[in-house]
């Protein structure tokens, strides 16, 4: 068995290790799995959003190559000419959030410019080094990236040639920037830039990235970057990120080196920018989803591997059971035969002392039998006793009521007033009806569940105690002060045994009071979500701890009169409703406190 188990826990050890193993494997393709679909379908509405971005602008300089004043500020040397072309520009600017428009004549030289008004004004500079002027004024247009050499921002050049092509007048130029559809990335705190074909950074949610490169750039390029000024002497050095995985042609794993020394895992995806060379890298980060993934699946692997090692090890458990089992019944059948020899040789012997014990022992049975019935019959007397002092108890209060109300009905008789009489009656006819369900529930005291709960409006309960206690209490009932119950408030139980409850309880907080000048008995009540809480509390001398100690037993009573029975039956009702009753005590005075269940 020892060696069973043994085998059994380094199975369990091997297959644990096996489904983390496996569950963090698919755990992480899943994560990736998803961040990818993820990932593409966010870069999808990034580049459309792009795309949108740059056709605005594109139309411009088509449009104005065309314009009346653009060639005529380009065919003469007309100051007046070029400072109206300029003011046109200028008016231009903000309709087509354009960052600045200018024209250049054939020389390279800008002759209007939005901007002519600035102090870093393009009017007047040299532009033949740049490629959009040289290919524009050949190819008849012309797209480029470069950081503005008057400026010093980054933007988008785009040119259109003014004129036919073997006798062009020069280009007109529009630049775009990009600074709010960065500031739109960037809202979603995930690194996204923009790439040329030379792997260079244009566009970045992280502007220190600006004109690094995802791979070290070849001299010959680095050379032409260099000449043309694009970048300015921006060093072009490659960005702090290592590849670490290839999932997809357009997406990778890849780390990156934060300024405090720390790293962060990304997963990378790239997607073509349609109609331009450009290339958008979004980054997701991976560690938090991957390790949930993870989590996730070796949880569920874990609770399926420990449900069939549990199987396995209650039915490896089961089968050494009978197998120990069988074992244990082989050996008592031979400690049961060993057994029977030696009673056999015993019985021989015994016999004849057995048969002198055999009177004995029928004339003790005898005894015995006589013994039972006696105590059957002082057991039912002693319940029969119980049931009617509990009787006794719960009909006083009702009895003494009906005699009042006989003695009044008496009076209202010799003074011919029937209606008063009437009443009377009828208020007797109701305590014999409720004398008659206090006798079926005493009777029934050895069960549970005796009364089914109901709603009980907790205001008539306390009505019809009081009514119960004026004859008791006349002229005393001023000490008793009950706080205003609302009259929505119910709660669940049974009026009658409810009343029972609390006339116990008021009429023993009356009676600690009673001959006490500044006597006071008051009642509250506490509605604290689905318990209401009702407190009668009294000034009287307290409760002996001689009687505390056994106050909820039967026939225990500090009263001379009293059976003990009252707060046994108030503790059982309340019981049977799903409640409690507590009892506080001292020198200033007792607090009975009932708990029960809001209907």
């Amino acid at each position: 068995m020892r060696r069973t188990w043994i085998v059994f826990g380094l199975v369990c050890v091997v297959a644990c290790a096996a489904v983390f193993y496996v569950a963090g494997i698919y755990g992480r393709a899943s994560a990736l799995s998803a961040l990818s679909m993820q990932g593409r379908t966010e870069a999808s509405l990034k580049v459309a959003l792009l795309r949108a971005v740059l056709e605005r602008p594109r139309a411009l300089p088509l449009l104005l190559a065309q314009d009346r004043d653009v060639m005529d500020a380009l065919s003469s040397d007309d100051p007046a000419a070029r400072i109206a072309l300029s003011r046109k520009l200028e008016n231009l600017i903000d309709p087509t959030k354009a960052a600045v428009i200018y024209v250049v004549a054939a020389d390279g030289i800008a002759v209007s410019a939005s901007n002519w008004r600035e102090e870093k004004s393009f009017v007047g500079n040299d532009y033949t080094f740049r490629s959009y002027f040289s290919r524009g004024m050949s190819e008849g247009g012309a797209e480029h990236f470069a950081l503005g050499s008057v400026s010093n921002r980054p933007g988008l050049y785009i040119s259109y040639r003014v004129g036919p092509a073997d006798k062009p007048l020069g280009v007109v130029v529009a630049k775009m920037e990009f600074d709010q559809l960065e500031a739109d990335w960037r809202d979603t705190q995930r690194p996204s830039f923009v790439t040329d074909d030379n792997h260079v950074v244009l566009v970045t949610t992280i502007p220190s990235w600006r004109f690094m490169t995802t791979e070290p750039l070849a001299q010959s390029s680095l050379s032409s970057i260099r000449e043309s000024l694009q970048f300015g002497d921006a060093p072009l050095l490659p960005l702090p990120m290592t590849r670490l995985e290839t999932l997809a042609p357009d997406a990778d794993i890849i780390r990156v080196l934060l300024p405090g020394g720390g790293q962060i895992r990304y997963l990378q995806i790239s997607v073509p920018v349609v109609s331009t060379g450009w290339h958008f890298q979004y980054l997701l980060p991976i560690d938090g989803p991957v390790a949930a993934d993870m989590r996730e699946f070796r949880l569920i692997g874990a609770l399926a591997l420990f449900v069939l090692l549990a199987v396995a090890a209650v039915w490896i458990r089961r089968r050494q059971m009978a197998q120990m089992m069988i074992v244990r019944a082989q050996a008592a059948r031979e400690e049961l035969e060993r057994r029977v020899d030696e009673r056999t040789r015993d019985l021989s012997l015994t016999r004849d002392n057995l048969q002198a014990e055999i009177s004995t022992r029928k004339s003790t049975e005898v005894k015995l039998q006589a013994v039972q019935q006696d105590l059957v019959q002082a057991n039912r007397l002693a319940i029969l006793g119980q049931v009617a002092a509990g009787v006794a108890h719960e009909i006083n209060q009702p009895v003494a009521t009906i005699r009042a109300y006989a003695d009044n009905s008496k009076v209202f008789l010799e003074r011919q007033q029937i209606q008063p009489v009437k009443e009377n009656l009828d208020l007797i006819a109701t305590l014999t009806d409720r004398i008659g369900a206090i006798t079926d529930d005493l009777k029934a005291l050895a069960r549970r569940g005796r009364t089914g709960a109901e709603p009980v409006s907790l205001g008539e309960v306390f009505e019809g105690a009081v009514m119960l206690l004026k004859s008791r209490f006349t002229g005393s009932l001023d000490m008793l002060d009950i706080e205003p119950i609302a009259e929505d408030l119910e709660v669940k139980g049974s009026r009658l045994r409810l009343e029972q409850v609390f006339i116990n309880l008021l009429q023993n907080a009356l009676e600690a009071v009673e001959g006490r000048e500044t006597g006071r008995v008051s009642v509250s009540t506490l509605v604290t979500g689905e318990t209401v809480t009702i407190s009668v509390a009294d000034n009287g001398p307290g409760i002996a701890p001689d009687i505390l100690a056994e106050l909820f037993q039967p026939f225990n009573s500090s009263k001379d009169k009293g059976l003990g029975l009252g707060l046994v039956i108030c503790k059982d009702i309340v019981a049977d409703y799903g409640g409690q009753l507590d009892v506080k005590t001292g020198e200033t005075g007792t607090r009975f406190t009932v708990h029960l269940k809001r209907a």
